[in-house]
This record gives structure tokens, sequence and C-alpha cells, in this order.
């Protein structure tokens, strides 16, 4: 069994919070726009690191990381994109390389907007964790944390913070 910290759209933001719960995982999985290689660093100083880079990611960070990560955890095949849509409105370019892969559990991010949903036409579980950064619309800092047994998700939790803007944060741009 893995237990896993899955995050979302950091936009260069990283802080105690995160870290407070990094440290319980085994893994962290990052779904894209992480927004400074610093944040990369904060987190893989913690804890084993999976990640995609997102539409505001610049070289650095699309240098070392890619655009899918597909991969298998604990008998569970796993695809992690940053932009991906949901259920019945998938992006066209997932749509298309669906066959190929797959995914017992789909990920994406991208929306800022938390959800988890199953998806009974593909018979697959989608996640998006929403955003755990401090940069965006949502009014609540978001992450999921669930453990991988068996070939499936486990004891899924959403982890919430208020989105408060501190005066001086570590990893911000």
């Amino acid at each position: 069994m893995k237990k896993i910290l899955l995050l979302s759209d950091t936009h260069g933001y990283f802080d105690d919070w995160m870290a407070q719960h990094i440290v319980e995982a085994d893994e962290v999985w990052h779904a894209g726009d992480v927004g400074h290689p610093s944040v990369i660093d904060q987190i893989q100083a913690l804890k084993p690191l999976r990640c995609v880079y997102g539409n505001i990611d610049g070289g650095l960070v699309r240098g070392d990381w890619p655009l899918d990560d597909i991969f298998e955890c604990a008998g569970l095949k796993v695809w992690m994109t940053h932009i991906g849509g949901y259920p019945g409105r998938y992006e066209s370019r997932v749509q298309q390389l669906w066959l190929t892969h797959q995914p017992g559990l789909f990920i994406s991010g991208h929306s800022h907007i938390l959800k988890v949903i199953w998806d009974k036409k593909k018979n697959c579980l989608h996640m998006n964790p929403g955003a755990c950064g401090i940069s965006g619309f949502h009014q609540k800092r978001t992450m999921l944390r669930f453990s991988v047994a068996q070939g499936a998700v486990k004891d899924l939790v959403v982890i919430e913070l208020d989105k408060v803007k501190p005066a001086r944060s570590s990893g911000s741009l």
C-alpha cells in the first residue's frame, strides 16, 4: 500500500502547511502548474515526487517533467496530465489517447476546482485536487490524500485551508 498526496497548481508557492502533509505521504504527485522549480526542490527534499508540467510552467520545469505521466502504482494504472477535462468533457488530446492508455485513475489539474468523479463510461476514477497555491480565483487551498492498494484507491481525504495571502512566503514568485 502506498500513501499518496496529490496536489496541483502551486503557482510557485510552498509553505509549512503543504510540508506538514507531504511528510505524511509515501509519494507526492503534482498535476502541473508548479510555477517555479524551487517548489519541486522543496517537495523532493521531503518525499519522492511524480510531476507533470502545466501551461504556466517554463522551460526549467518542462525540461525535467513530462506533459503526461503514465505509470502503475500498487496495481493501479494511473494517467496524470495538467489539462485533461472531466468525464463527458475530456480535452480532445486526452480523448484521442484514451484507448492507448486506459487508466484506472485519471488525474488532471488546471481548473483550480477540486473534483473526484467516477467515470461510468470509461470505468475510471477521475481526480482533480484543485489548487494548493495562493494564486487564482479559488477560495480554498486543496489537496487530496489517499492510499493505493491492490489496484484501487482507498481512504480518500480532502485537505483544505482557507486561502489567505501571507505577507511573506518561501518559494513564491
